[in-house]
């Protein structure tokens, strides 16, 4: 993957603190099945 602005990244809403989170290197696998922004709100759901 060529490098990217932070903007053209994709992003989704959290389903616990309902604010968006972007994308990162290390989702890059499993990016369908991220639906929190932390470990916080996973332990939260």
């Amino acid at each position: 993957m060529k490098m990217r602005k932070k903007v053209d990244l994709p992003q989704k809403i959290c389903p616990v603190c309902q604010r968006p989170f972007t994308w990162r290197k290390k989702w890059e696998s499993v990016w369908d099945e991220v639906k929190y922004c932390s470990k916080k709100c996973r332990s939260a759901a």
